[in-house]
């Protein structure tokens, strides 16, 4: 087993801006004129280069080389963030997605097979999830849920049905009220029960003639399934409502279970997420909506279809259609990737995946519990949650030991979410990991648990050894520096 002793022994060198290793002639270049004399005119004054920094192409490859290094990665090691689903992308998607450059200029003909493969993908995903339509367009999770949240409401509005409430559960993703709220509803808090999943006893109660939808995400942030599904999703529709499935938790059920033959009536998916699409840097990602039939008249233009001769094209206005929400075909080259991903494993493997995901979190928490607190004893799948209580004791907290766990070479775990477990340590390791990775993060943990016993003060000041050390983040947050003007106002 690797030694899960903390890297800290080699000290961080600030690495300078450009500008500061810029000097006069650093470049030891000459750049001759472009054109000869009286072949063509000067270039005009005011198109003068920039002021850049003056320095050699040796040390402007290495200053860059070794920023790359201060960042971490999933190419670098285990990112174990709960609810993110942090795998591994794999290479043969980034190299066919490639290849959409290839197809430009993007005419009628070009964009036929484009087409085609993504009516494959459509397919492909509404099989998994069992459904009836589905939009590709909206390019996150949370875009996937205003879109949903749009339609229903469209749906409600043709039936002339004026509710306003959406009744989300504590145990559902943070984006939920806000995607209710943009769409023109009032989330309203529902306790789960306290073996952590929502019972439809106490859905019942809240259920009334205002009540539009439930948004409820399953498994939920605990990494419990929700077991009374099937009776919450007859509650609802007798009372006239919609139940709306928070799909980012797909990597559990994948090619096990279907959200449509349970009830659902929309739902999103993040391929950034259970597909192996790039998730990091702010994007791009893709939160497709799938939907049951009674509400696909609705779902945003435009339309993927076959036309009458053989081809396929896009339909730019449909009737009863939300609208755009997206630039169609502006994440292309990440639905092509989740498409490969799919095509890749195929059926038996995107079940083998879903297993092994369950089978990597459960192998941690079987580990961690012994050492951390877990506050729900009840079954979970892909993920699960963990709190600081037994830690806390000692005066260490849950940002204490994240922090700690830098310094043994891995991204921390999602922290202080779901609100409904103080002190959260959410843990999600995804299919990708290789046990030895899975041990080597089990022996870190228990290490820093041991830490808070005999050494809490040494965990108050980790990391150490980083490129960045602990920081006031409270003082960041309400002080910040966005830009170089921010941090040098004089110049």
């Amino acid at each position: 087993m690797p030694d899960p002793t903390p890297v800290t022994s080699c000290p961080m060198v600030r690495e300078p801006l450009l500008s500061e290793l810029s000097g006069p002639g650093r470049n030891g270049l000459t750049v001759p004129r472009p054109f000869a004399a009286g072949r063509c005119a000067d270039i005009p004054a005011a198109l003068n280069p920039p002021a850049l920094p003056e320095i050699s192409e040796v040390e402007t490859v290495r200053h860059y080389t070794r920023l790359s290094r201060l960042n971490t990665g999933i190419d670098q090691g285990m990112y174990p963030l709960g609810s993110c689903t942090m795998k591994y992308n794999p290479r043969i998607g980034e190299e066919i997605a490639s290849r959409i450059a290839d197809i430009h200029p993007a005419d009628e003909a070009a964009l036929q097979p484009v087409l085609a493969w993504l009516l494959d993908l459509k397919a492909t995903l509404e099989d998994l999830c069992g459904m009836d339509d589905s939009c590709l367009w909206p390019a996150a999770g949370a875009h996937g849920e205003l879109t949903g949240m749009l339609v229903i409401r469209e749906a409600l509005r043709r039936r002339g049905d004026d509710r306003h409430k959406v009744l989300i559960p504590d145990t559902a993703h943070g984006t939920n009220s806000a995607s209710c709220t943009i769409a023109g509803f009032t989330s309203v808090n529902v306790p789960s029960g306290p073996d952590g999943f929502l019972k439809a006893a106490d859905l019942e109660r809240h259920l009334d003639g205002d009540v539009a939808a439930l948004m409820i995400t399953n498994p939920n942030t605990l990494g419990i399934f929700e077991q009374e599904i099937d009776r919450i999703a007859s509650l609802l529709h007798a009372n006239g409502s919609f139940l709306y499935m928070d799909g980012a938790n797909m990597n559990a059920i994948m090619g096990i279970a279907r959200p449509g033959d349970m009830g659902v009536d929309c739902m999103h998916l993040n391929l950034h997420k259970t597909f192996g699409t790039p998730h990091g840097g702010g994007g791009p990602g893709s939160g497709p909506v799938l939907v049951k039939r009674g509400l696909a008249p609705y779902l945003p233009d435009p339309r993927i279809v076959r036309n009458a001769p053989g081809g396929i094209g896009l339909v730019a206005r449909s009737p009863e259609s939300i609208g755009m929400v997206h630039s169609c075909l502006g994440n292309v080259a990440v639905l092509l990737k989740a498409f490969v991903y799919c095509l890749s494993l195929g059926p038996d493997g995107l079940r083998e995946a879903s297993i092994r995901a369950c089978l990597n979190a459960n192998y941690l928490k079987e580990r961690l519990k012994k050492v951390f607190d877990l506050p729900y004893p009840t079954p979970t799948l892909h993920e699960f949650v963990l709190s600081d209580r037994v830690q806390k004791v000692a005066g260490v907290t849950t940002v204490d030991m994240a922090k700690a766990l830098m310094e043994y070479g891995f991204h921390p775990p999602t922290v202080y979410f779901p609100l409904v477990v103080p002190g959260a340590i959410m843990i999600e390791p995804t299919e990708s990991e290789p046990v030895g990775e899975l041990a080597r993060f089990a022996d870190a943990m228990g290490d820093i648990a041991s830490r808070a016993e005999t050494s809490p003060d040494l965990l108050h000041a980790a990391p150490r050894g980083t490129p960045v050390e602990r920081i006031d983040e409270v003082w960041a947050a309400r002080n910040l520096v966005l830009t170089w003007n921010d941090l040098n106002p004089s110049r």
